[in-house]
């Protein structure tokens, strides 16, 4: 059936309302609180950190992302060359894999900071890097989901060999 919808909508793969987005943002304000409490910001330091996070680490990141798995999945990877994702879907597919990596580094990394990222040593390191480990292989094997997800995308699992690099570079940091 789902099949079928998309079909006579035209191919629409996006989501057509920005309501997943505008909830992220709106975690992303609450979390900031939580690094404002943590960190000790000012008023003005949180305002600057919510900014950031908000515009730059979710949106722009997520829209240069978005873009470049756009053009790899409407340029190179497609099956049938009629067919091309939309960039919408691509950004969707930014927003739900940015969800595991709000929840990892704006919510568990806080509220360990003080073991993880105070504290010295190899250990902290280990942790803290496994964090960002872990955030990062969640939106890599969630973004591979989305595409693969597209009938008309090749080639979907090489996606996951950017996990394998992730791991090389994590071992790299803490030896």
């Amino acid at each position: 059936k789902q099949w079928y919808q998309r079909r006579v909508r035209g191919d629409q793969w996006a989501r057509d309302d920005p309501a997943f987005m505008v909830l992220l943002a709106a975690f992303l304000a609450v979390s900031s609180i939580l690094f404002a409490v943590i960190l000790k910001l000012t008023v003005s330091g949180f305002f600057k950190f919510l900014l950031w996070v908000v515009f730059v680490d979710f949106i722009g990141v997520g829209l240069v992302i978005a873009g470049a798995c756009w053009y790899v999945c409407g340029v190179v990877a497609r099956r049938d060359h009629t067919v091309t994702p939309e960039f919408g879907y691509s950004f969707d597919v930014h927003c739900n894999a940015f969800f595991p990596v709000l929840v990892i580094m704006h919510v568990v990394q806080p509220l360990c900071w003080h073991i993880f990222i105070d504290g010295t040593g190899r250990g902290s390191a280990f942790m803290g890097n496994s964090l960002w480990v872990l955030a990062i292989a969640a939106y890599i094997y969630i973004t591979f989901l989305g595409y693969a997800a597209l009938p008309f995308v090749r080639g979907a699992e090489r996606i996951l060999y950017l996990v394998a690099v992730l791991v090389v570079v994590f071992l790299g940091s803490v030896v």
